[in-house]
């Protein structure tokens, strides 16, 4: 009985371990998208320092994903995707 419990233990360890194993692509893909958006509507102007937090924190997203920090990575790469969101709103509310 025991040993059926710790089978199924183990089994969710391993699906839950492989969830976090790679990079973080997609989550890269949107914050990079969100740049070029921010970019496009003008937040070089609108909100220069949103948009420079936004290119950094990618740039940092990118180096963790270089030394397989993945976790950190991802946090990273959102945190971006905020300042970029924040940014795109910024030159949306001039134009």
């Amino acid at each position: 009985m025991f040993q059926g419990i710790r089978r199924c233990a183990a089994a969710a360890l391993l699906v839950l371990a492989a969830g976090c194993v790679g990079p973080p692509v997609q989550t890269m893909s949107d914050t990079r998208q969100a740049i070029q958006a921010a970019e496009a509507a003008g937040a070089q102007q609108a909100a220069p320092e949103q948009l420079a937090a936004a290119r950094d924190g990618l740039k940092r997203a990118e180096d963790l994903i270089r030394v397989r920090d993945y976790r950190a990575a991802k946090r990273e790469a959102i945190a971006a995707r905020h300042n970029a969101a924040a940014a795109l709103a910024a030159a949306s509310t001039t134009h």
